[in-house]
């Protein structure tokens, strides 16, 4: 019994850490900020955490080129990312530019697209300019 009722607490501060943050996480970050909250969380739980919860559709990978995936909770109208070059976070920016159809070359059909923003984010151009 005890197992469980700890598995419970494990998956319910890991489910708040996605809520909270608002932005993708990695397995990682979840990790440290839901060891505030569940003392001796480790990161196997995390990630088979995250595997149950990505199984339900409650969780989704967000792949960036050439990082481990980070994952952010699922059903959010349509958005692009941001990822700071200095700590590595990544945040969702909401809106789309659009008129890719444009881009795909005839005959092709375009199904989805990804955009990823690259540059500084505000806490790190701050700390830069200190």
């Amino acid at each position: 019994m005890p197992a469980a009722v700890r598995n419970t607490r494990q998956r319910r501060a890991i489910r708040e850490v996605f809520e909270e943050a608002k932005r993708p996480l990695s397995p990682e970050e979840v990790c440290r900020m839901a060891q505030g909250k569940v003392e001796g969380l480790g990161i196997a739980t995390v990630y088979r955490t995250i595997r149950t919860l990505m199984d339900e559709e409650w969780l989704v990978p967000v792949e960036l080129p050439g990082e481990a995936a980070r994952y952010e909770v699922s059903g959010k109208e349509h958005h692009h990312h941001f990822h700071c070059r200095v700590c590595g976070k990544v945040y969702e920016i909401y809106g789309c530019l659009g008129g890719y159809t444009n881009l795909v070359p005839e005959g092709f059909q375009l199904e989805s697209h990804e955009v990823i923003l690259y540059g500084t984010c505000n806490d790190c151009r701050k700390a830069q300019l200190n």
